[in-house]
């Protein structure tokens, strides 16, 4: 076997020898080059062409699968109470039973066999104390994950996933272990692991650190406008729920049945009147609420869910390029440092003229030159599942476009509804109320309005704002207008 060239050794000679071990890249098997394995039935393999570049587009990737994620109705355990879910496959027509643990194996498969790969995170665990509110924010993120994996080429083919979205027999978590017990991990199965270094470019680690800047830049921008999308589609639903309980309040008034005194019994039909203008305003007013509540979950379903798995998309592919750094790269230079040690140890051996201590050292050099093959193999192969990985991301960029046009309709079209809903019923109501508080300000005569924008000429001096129809009209219509303001 040739000797690694004085400038890698170089090179390694300078890395830290205190730097400890990486649990992941401790835990990858570290196979010979000679027992490369016969790929998995199924496997992609991209032999024609070049095999770096993937030719999905966005569509191909959302037609893989659709998964939902469902809750199934509570169930009681001897001491805590569980929750399972209903996971549906449209790919391969099944419906299983799948509890949070089952998740974890899967997921944890996943990274054992895909360690360069983009594995998405799973939702955090939580013990006790886990809520209604709690349990629906962890469903969503299951069905977001589930959705990313079933979606994602390499897993599409991987027999791990068509189990735990087909399997209904009794312990799936030990029918998931033992379909990849003993086959290895991706580099082991891959027919071209082995040659990946030749289809790299030459800039592969500027390209790399260059991916790797655009992906975070562009998390951060959605991090942010994901937040304002669910802080507005949050005010929707709160404006529902206020404009629900406004419009409760005014039919309580207006069906008010407390008599009126003697003092004010020539005013009994214009009390009678506005109650029941109240009480047709409450209707409006509820179904105001409810398409306000409507857009608020449309929005919510819609826009920030999806905008919540792009962002887990890039998260897994910031993972991913943090594995590879404190992963694979990192047992490569600590191999290649640990061969420079055993070189100069091999020279100050052979100038004191210590024959065993030099045959020994052989023997281990050798071993090492293997172990650092093996390593330098692993380290390009990684570097070429991030290339095609960093592919991938770059495909379902589109989907933000939609995501975000479908954003700026939904808010066009819940003004167009609000306001289509809200004219129809206005004539005959505010002529009600006009007369009714035309009466109690002192008579129609009394009160001249503005024939411009609709306000009264006594609005500056009446507490609530205008006299008359019209100016209370305007009011409700355009709050934030002064009664300075035209029409």
């Amino acid at each position: 076997m040739d000797r690694l060239p004085a400038a890698a050794v170089a090179v390694a000679a300078e890395a830290e020898a205190a730097e400890e071990e990486d649990p992941l890249a401790a835990d990858s098997p570290v196979p010979q080059v000679s027992e490369q394995r016969d790929p998995e039935p199924g496997r992609m393999q991209m032999l024609q062409g070049n095999p770096l570049l993937l030719p999905h587009s966005l569509q191909e990737l959302l037609a893989k699968d659709t998964v939902q994620v469902a809750l199934v109705p509570e169930r009681k355990g001897l001491f805590l109470k569980h929750v399972e879910y209903e996971v549906s496959s449209q790919r391969f027509g099944a419906s299983v039973s799948r509890r949070y643990n089952d998740f974890v194996v899967f997921h944890d498969l996943l990274l054992q066999k895909f360690p360069y790969r983009m594995v998405p995170a799973l939702p955090p665990k939580k013990m006790l104390g886990a809520d209604r509110e709690f349990i629906e924010a962890r469903r969503r993120a299951l069905k977001r994950f589930i959705n990313l994996v079933a979606r994602h080429p390499p897993f599409s083919e991987d027999v791990v996933l068509k189990l735990f979205l087909s399997f209904s027999g009794p312990d799936v978590q030990s029918k998931l272990k033992e379909s990849a017990q003993g086959v290895g991990d991706e580099f082991m199965n891959c027919k071209l692991a082995t040659r990946a270094k030749d289809f790299l470019p030459a800039d592969i680690q500027t390209q790399f650190a260059v991916s790797r800047e655009l992906i975070r830049n562009i998390y951060n921008s959605f991090y942010k406008l994901r937040d304002r999308a669910e802080r507005i589609a949050s005010r929707a639903i709160d404006n529902a729920a206020d404009l629900l309980m406004f419009g409760k309040e005014l039919s309580a008034l207006g069906s008010d049945t407390t008599p009126l005194p003697s003092w004010a019994a020539l005013h009994s039909s214009t009390w009678g009147s506005l109650k029941q203008a109240l009480k047709g305003l409450s209707v409006e007013f509820a179904l105001l609420a409810d398409k306000a509540a409507q857009q608020g979950k449309k929005e919510e379903n819609d826009v920030v869910e999806k905008l919540n798995l792009f962002l887990d998309l890039l998260q897994s592919y910031k993972d991913l390029c943090e594995r590879h750094e404190k992963g694979v790269l990192h047992k490569h230079q600590r191999a290649l440092h640990k061969y420079s040690l055993m070189r100069r140890q091999m020279s100050a051996a052979v100038h004191s003229q210590q024959p065993e201590a030099v045959q020994q050292l052989e023997s281990r050099i050798v071993e090492q030159e293997s172990t650092v093959q093996t390593t330098e193999l692993r380290h390009a192969f990684s570097l070429y599942c991030l290339h095609q990985e960093t592919q991938l991301v770059h495909a379902c960029l589109p989907l933000t476009a939609h995501l975000l046009g479908a954003f700026v309709d939904s808010q066009i079209q819940g003004h167009k509804e609000v306001g289509s809903l809200h004219r129809p019923a206005r004539p005959p109501l505010w002529l009600t109320l006009k007369n009714g508080l035309g009466e109690l300000w002192g008579g129609p005569s009394t009160v001249q309005t503005d024939p411009l924008c609709g306000w009264s000429a006594r609005c500056a001096v009446v507490p609530c704002g205008g006299g008359g129809a019209a100016g209370l009209q305007r009011a409700i219509s355009h709050p934030l207008e002064g009664p300075g303001s035209q029409g």
